[in-house]
């Protein structure tokens, strides 16, 4: 995350009740709100395990 409260952690990492609360927010636009947007779909339908498998390679 390139700044506020959760600076300089991978989004991956992103607490899913801050994800949610920019949801209801509004995404920032360009890439950066839809990355966003798609790791809060990620952690909506449980797929975190993605991240394990990948982060072991």
């Amino acid at each position: 995350m390139p700044y506020g409260k959760y600076k300089d952690r991978a989004l991956c990492d992103l607490p899913e009740h801050y994800l949610v609360w920019y949801k209801q927010k509004g995404f920032p636009q360009g890439k950066l709100g839809r990355q966003l947007g798609l790791m809060y779909e990620i952690k909506l339908n449980g797929l975190e395990y993605i991240f394990k498998e990948l982060r072991r390679k």
